[in-house]
């Protein structure tokens, strides 16, 4: 398994494209699937052949960094657009996003883990520093008043504020890391320093601790 090079095997019924440098180590596709992805080997780790291409793409929706994507090669549905955008607060992690993403103007996909502690050296995205870095964040934040959205899906653009918070533009639901709404808005500025008193919201702490960190894709 590299954590560096984006893999892509293509077996009969669908080809797996695997994005080391997104991968934040759930595990969900050695746990779901061992016969596809297989942990601990020398060589080749991915036999596309060895699950249904449904299968397949079930373990697509569940890996939470988007650094397994499934493209179908028999004529069956593709990975569905969801059909709420939400972004998941992770205890001590990062934020989980599961939308039609676009950040700094470019698509990316539908999930993606953002970095909110600070450290990570691939930002925006998360690359497991925080647990290097002891990273201490509440997943369970208090609970915002917030009105039902009359619209829940459509592009999610997310764009990364030079050596300051992640401004989200577009319908988003903000959930707890058990599930819990915690809020309901169309644009919302979060933290990406780590230092914020009010995570999972910027609260201007960014300026004062000089955070830095740029804002373009690497």
């Amino acid at each position: 398994m590299s954590d560096n090079a984006v893999e892509q095997v293509t077996g009969k019924w669908a080809t797996i494209s695997f994005d080391g440098k997104l991968c934040i180590h759930s595990r969900r596709c050695v746990i779901s699937q061992p016969g596809v992805f297989k942990a601990n080997v020398e060589g080749a780790w991915i036999d596309p052949d060895a699950a249904s291409a449904e299968d397949l793409i079930f373990v697509a929706l569940n890996c939470p960094s988007g650094a397994i994507q499934v493209t179908r090669r028999d004529g069956g549905e593709q990975e569905p657009i969801p059909p709420v955008n939400t972004v998941s607060i992770r205890e001590n992690g990062p934020l989980a996003v599961s939308a039609q993403i676009e950040i700094g103007g470019q698509a990316i996909g539908t999930r993606a883990t953002l970095c909110r502690c600070g450290a990570s050296a691939n930002k925006p995205y998360c690359d497991g520093s925080h647990v290097g870095a002891a990273f201490i964040a509440s997943g369970e934040p208090a609970t915002k008043p917030s009105e039902p959205l009359a619209i829940r899906d459509g592009v999610l653009e997310i764009t990364p504020n030079a050596n300051g918070p992640l401004a989200l533009s577009g319908c988003v639901e903000i959930l707890s890391g058990t599930g819990r709404t915690v809020d309901r808005a169309q644009t919302a500025w979060l933290c990406r320093c780590g230092a914020s008193k009010n995570k999972p919201y910027c609260d201007g702490t960014h300026k004062a601790i000089g955070f830095v960190a740029p804002a373009t894709l690497p």
